[in-house]
């Protein structure tokens, strides 16, 4: 399984890591099959120009020039805050994670493959792939060559034989002789086209033929048009990729949580989880992109209250079909749900009635006696239908908690269903203890005193100031319960 890794010119935006989350996910849920998988995520160090295009400055680059510093020490910066956020995000760690400056030799090695073959040329500014070459180029992305025009994401170049053809190596020649990061080719000093660095990482370590290869629905065309193309040409396996998964895009709402697009109906019978993201999108949205300056970190998101793994979960509990509007009451809504599961599975593990240990294993032959795990099961079987597999847990807590009594099989059921969903998912896991500082006590005792005399404007204002030593404070039952931001 490959995925398209970040290009580290700037720290990922949440955006970003939807389409990352929904790799994870599916990862996982192989993983709770019992498939072993050897997955590969990439950095993209170089090479990568702006707009995606074959002409222009590369990001990085771009980026050094702004603060001032050299190339590589941009990217040493951006990937090390990347790896932050995935920790943050309880994502798995690849297998591999390679970075295109590191694999030069493999991308020099394919082009001249494909040169040999005659699907790629030579130019005064460098070598290009010759789309007409390869009959099947635009079957994906449905921009075959009859239906694409010079304009549409396509530089008109006079050293090009088909407006099409995209870079495979840029010679540090004209507008890029100034290029910083540069290695020595058979075509002299340049570096590589974007496209050819994925073909090249992911041929190193998965083979000519990958079982899944997953991006956001943006990567679509022409990066991964571009992928097939010049990967096929060059290795004759056909398909180079099994299956394509793509995850839909985010927008930026206003004022409601919505979505549109395809998403999955919920299976007959099944619970209803509570909604994160249910009416349809209207109203003002735009894509979340660094280019619009509407983007979101998950710093960002922390500094608003929220614990990453609310993030996660509202990425997830929509199905990965459908375009998110993305909007803060959506993300406390999907905090809630989330702090209701959690709540329900500490239930489990301490409550006198379930008595179930926490489980590092799964084993998908329990369940059968009331079907709830077959219920999740069949729905993440179903295109990853995430909003169904989650109605079935809130089906199965609501179950289990009118239950005066279970049984050691009944038990036994619980233990596996909370490990499968723990590892699906990923952000059910419990945080570790954090002492709780002198000033947090203080400020809880007088937001109590301010709750207890109705002044509810001050203790918003207090719950905001605990905030700023990295606690949120939640009104329970049993009083105020103080819990570490992530």
């Amino acid at each position: 399984m490959y995925s398209c890794g970040p290009t580290v010119y700037g720290r990922p935006h949440i955006g970003n890591y939807s389409s990352f989350l929904m790799a994870d996910l599916l990862r996982r849920w192989l993983e709770v099959r019992g498939l072993q998988v050897t997955y590969v995520k990439n950095i993209t160090d170089v090479g990568h120009l702006v707009a995606d295009a074959d002409e222009g400055e590369d990001k990085i680059e771009k980026q050094a020039k702004v603060e001032k510093v050299d190339p590589l020490s941009v990217a040493r910066k951006y990937t090390e805050q990347y790896l932050e956020d995935e920790k943050a995000l309880n994502m798995l760690e690849p297998a591999y994670r390679p970075k295109a400056t590191e694999t030069i030799a493999e991308m020099i090695a394919t082009i001249q493959t494909l040169i040999e073959k005659g699907h790629a040329y030579e130019t005064g500014n460098g070598v290009y792939f010759a789309v007409e070459t390869f009959p099947e180029y635009g079957q994906l992305s449905g921009n075959t060559l009859d239906n694409l025009s010079a304009g549409a994401r396509i530089t008109v170049n006079e050293d090009k034989r088909h407006p099409a053809d995209f870079a495979l190596w840029k010679k540090c020649v004209g507008e890029n002789a100034h290029h910083v990061l540069r290695w020595l080719s058979p075509w002299g000093y340049g570096f590589p086209g974007w496209h050819i660095e994925c073909s090249a990482m992911s041929t190193k370590f998965l083979g000519t033929q990958i079982d899944i290869h997953t991006g956001g629905e943006d990567n679509i065309f022409p990066h991964h048009e571009c992928e097939i193309a010049q990967s096929e040409c060059s290795s004759g396996q056909k398909p180079f990729v099994r299956l394509w998964l793509h995850k839909r895009r985010i927008d930026i709402g206003s004022t409601h949580s919505g979505a549109s697009g395809q998403a999955s109906s919920l299976r007959p019978g099944s619970g209803q989880a509570p909604q994160v993201a249910h009416s349809a999108s209207s109203g003002q949205a735009q894509k979340m992109s660094k280019s619009l300056g509407n983007v979101l970190t998950v710093p960002d998101i922390s500094a608003m209250g929220f614990d990453p793994l609310d993030l996660r979960y509202l990425f997830l509990s929509v199905h990965y079909r459908t375009q998110l509007k993305f909007t803060q009451k959506g993300l406390d809504d999907a905090r809630k749900a989330r702090r209701k599961i959690v709540e329900w599975i500490e239930e489990c593990e301490t409550g006198s009635k379930f008595q179930v240990p926490s489980s590092t294993t799964w084993n998908m032959e329990l369940g059968t006696e009331h079907g709830f795990l077959k219920m999740f099961a069949d729905a993440m079987n179903s295109d990853l239908n995430t909003p169904g597999a989650l109605a079935v847990v809130f089906e199965y807590m609501a179950w289990t908690r009118n239950q005066k009594f279970l049984s050691a099989s009944q038990r036994a059921e619980v233990e596996q269903f909370i490990a499968v969903v723990r590892h699906t998912f990923g952000c059910f896991e419990e945080h570790g203890v954090k002492e709780i500082p002198k000033e947090v006590t203080e400020l809880l005792a007088k937001r109590e005193q301010a709750r207890s005399q109705k002044d509810y404007a001050a203790s918003d204002q207090l719950r905001d100031e605990i905030k700023k030593y990295g606690f949120d404070v939640r009104d329970t039952a049993d009083g105020q319960k103080a819990e570490p931001l992530r």
